[in-house]
């Protein structure tokens, strides 16, 4: 799956917490997330120096965290776990190990209890990871 195929399908299932997402559609929509919060980060400061928070970034996380929280979801259901672990990003450090290590993960060969694989081929005709 490409870059911006990634982003549209994210975009399209945006609060979608059901099925499965391969590890390019999640992976290239955090770069995605990074990037457009970097690019916030930069205009509130050029923008609203003054100001103690940026309105711009404020409004790029409040616009992108539900699809965030759903890709990620669906990422762990590809390696048949709850979207509840989410919850344990709240325990510093140990938290976001356990999540990256479960999102690096291949997924679960064939259907899972969260349902059919994700298409093993994208629009292109490459294989999706």
């Amino acid at each position: 799956m490409s870059f911006v195929e990634s982003i549209r399908k994210v975009l399209s299932n945006y609060a979608n917490f059901d099925g499965r997402a391969t590890r390019s559609e999640f992976w290239w929509f955090a770069l995605f997330y990074v990037l457009l919060q970097l690019a916030g980060g930069v205009l509130d400061v050029t923008l609203f120096p003054e100001s103690p928070f940026g309105p711009i970034g404020m409004l790029l996380t409040l616009a992108l965290l539900l699809p965030y929280l759903a890709v990620s979801a669906r990422r762990l259901h590809d390696v048949d776990r709850t979207g509840w672990w989410l919850l344990i990003s709240f325990v510093p450090v140990i938290g976001a190990i356990v999540l990256v290590v479960f999102c690096v993960q291949r997924g679960t060969p064939g259907p899972n209890r969260f349902g059919a694989p994700p298409s093993a081929k994208s629009a292109d005709g490459t294989l999706a990871l």
